[in-house]
């Protein structure tokens, strides 16, 4: 009994140091899974950044299609596919970047769909229709990863920020990560005009 009131500091410190590893053994795993789920965002891009070539050669194929709108389309495409961000620094501004370039993408896939409406031809074509199926369900996945991206990041931001797991993150120098944001202009009803 004498040598437990003597020695009791060293069970604290033992208590201690298995609260230390468990937590940041917690916060390291949580890591992991935003990193899964950022490598899940950044495939369903490319997936979709795949299907352009394919979409852009079967609209070449119809002589007096806008030029301008396919080499818009190029273009996006390999801006978008040079924004990459290491999963380990997903800050708010890197992810904001990657949100652009990616925005401006979808932005010119819109136009080639839209034009490609003055195209009788093309829009029975039914290689242009499987891959404009192809293409919807590729914006389904990427919502959806990103969804759970965010959900993740939730969870990691949540365990690192709230006491005593700050005290861990920092030690283990985990800092906050970056979530996806709506798009500017997201949150205002479209103008319809006929």
């Amino acid at each position: 009994m004498e040598i437990i009131k003597k020695y009791w500091w060293v069970g604290v410190l033992v208590i201690l140091a298995f609260w230390v590893i468990g937590s940041y053994n917690g916060i390291a795993g949580k890591d992991q899974v935003v990193k899964k789920a950022w490598g899940d965002v950044e495939s369903d891009y490319q997936r979709r950044s795949d299907l352009i070539p394919n979409l852009v050669n079967t609209v070449k194929g119809y002589a007096n299609f806008e030029q301008k709108t396919l080499i818009e389309v190029t273009q996006a495409r390999a801006s978008a596919t040079q924004m990459k961000i290491d999963p380990t620094n997903l800050t708010p501004e890197k992810l904001e970047q990657f949100q652009q370039a990616q925005s401006g993408l979808s932005s010119a896939i819109g136009r080639l769909l839209v034009v490609s409406e003055n195209y009788p031809e093309l829009k029975a074509n039914q290689n242009f229709l499987d891959l404009q199926a192809q293409l919807e369900g590729t914006e389904n996945r990427i919502s959806v990863s990103r969804k759970r991206f965010n959900e993740a990041v939730q969870l990691f931001n949540t365990a690192i920020v709230g006491f005593p797991g700050n005290l861990v993150a920092k030690l283990g120098g985990f800092t906050e990560k970056g979530f996806f944001k709506a798009a500017a202009g997201a949150d205002k009803a479209p103008e319809v005009k006929f």
